[in-house]
């Protein structure tokens, strides 16, 4: 007969290698920062990673996509409603069922900021939030122009490594993420995750301090470069992975290589706690769940609050008997009560102040009028 306790035990181990990735949904933030046609490129790198990942199964509801121009509108696409990302034109990247979240003058690091840190004001849309908690595995990935510590949106305004830093550390004390997957495809883009100091972010980039990251190739029908390498050999990598993939995160590493992306790329492992080696690849790109059903309740430790974090004093409350001054619509018919007693109906009629007083001004207007008259 088997002891009890060597039963929790071999349940214990059992939902521990089960929930081992620690997560229980997945979300993607896709940002192309750039506009005008000559970035094409830019718009293709961030639509074939958002075609990659929805095959994979993200949905929609759970992916922001933000793009700075759109290319498939525009009067210099000889195909309109179409971005490809190879001269072959064999895919179509904006496909028939493509979601923008957040498109043109909209993609600003204000609202970038806003998504990840949550801070949206009210009335802003389901879609265009960011709905994740400490269970929440995230994948965001980044592309235009950039320099040393900094990246461009809209060729009008920068985010530097600093305030991305940041941001994430607001994610993190605020428990809106279990694990971060960060890609930025530009130039010298490992400065831009050199400064992050919260855990469980892993970090790659497609060029090092003081490299440019090129692109790949031309469309001689577009005109323009269509795809920079890093992302086109993501790509050709991603195309072969299906949601039942053994591959980890540590062959993902290897898509791109300096021979062939003829840049270095870098990654960043010290802030992720899992060996890169057994992260399987959906454990981001994809929405991959295990399921299994049990008659009984499991505990399961909350693994995002391991790392001691420093607390910050809470605000104080202001005074509660406070009256706070409200603002509403005048009823624009008479109000219609029921006499309970004998279930008739009379009417009730209310008058703002501000009708009452304009009433009386016309009245003694009219008054004058008349006197004025009869005098006469």
């Amino acid at each position: 007969m088997v002891s009890p306790c060597a039963t929790s035990v071999e349940q214990e181990q059992n939902v521990k290698g089960f929930f081992k990735s620690g997560h229980t949904n997945n979300w993607a933030v896709l940002v192309c920062t750039s506009r005008f046609w000559f970035n094409y490129r830019h718009v293709a790198n961030t639509l074939s990673i958002y075609r990659s990942v929805k095959r994979l199964g993200i949905p929609d509801s759970q992916i922001i996509l933000m793009l700075a121009d759109d290319m498939a509108c525009n009067a210099r696409n000889p195909r309109p409603a179409t971005v490809f990302n190879n001269a072959n034109q064999h895919i179509n990247v904006y496909g028939d069922d493509v979601e923008v979240d957040y498109r043109g003058y909209e993609v600003t690091v204000e609202n970038f900021i806003r998504v990840l840190t949550g801070r949206l004001p009210p009335g802003t849309p389901r879609s265009k939030r960011l709905m994740t908690d400490d269970r929440s595995n995230i994948l965001v990935y980044m592309t235009g122009h950039g320099g040393e510590n900094f990246l461009k949106f809209q060729d009008a305004e920068e985010i530097s490594n600093v305030e991305l830093a940041h941001a994430f550390e607001q994610m993190w004390q605020k428990k809106r993420y279990h694990e971060v997957l960060y890609i930025i495809d530009t130039c010298q883009a490992v400065s831009m995750f050199q400064l992050f100091y919260s855990p469980n972010i892993l970090s790659v980039g497609s060029s090092q301090v003081g490299e440019d990251s090129l692109s790949h190739h031309v469309d001689p029908a577009i005109g323009v470069y269509v795809i920079d390498r890093y992302t086109y050999y993501a790509l050709e990598f991603l195309e072969k992975v299906s949601p039942n993939s053994k591959k980890t995160m540590a062959d993902f590493f290897q898509v791109c290589p300096q021979q062939v992306c003829r840049s270095t790329p870098g990654i960043r492992t010290d802030l992720f706690r899992r060996d890169i080696k057994t992260v399987p690849i959906t454990d981001f790109f994809g929405s991959v769940r295990n399921v299994e059903l049990s008659s009984t309740t499991i505990a399961l430790s909350n693994e995002t609050e391991t790392t001691e974090r420093v607390q910050f004093p809470e605000k104080e409350e202001g005074p509660k008997d406070k009256e706070i001054k409200r603002f509403s619509f005048v009823e624009q018919l008479p109000a219609v009560e029921k006499n309970s007693e004998k279930g008739t109906y009379h009417q009730k009629v209310q008058f703002s102040s501000e009708f009452v007083l304009a009433s009386s001004a016309l009245l003694a207007v009219v008054v004058v009028v008349l006197l004025s008259r009869i005098a006469s």
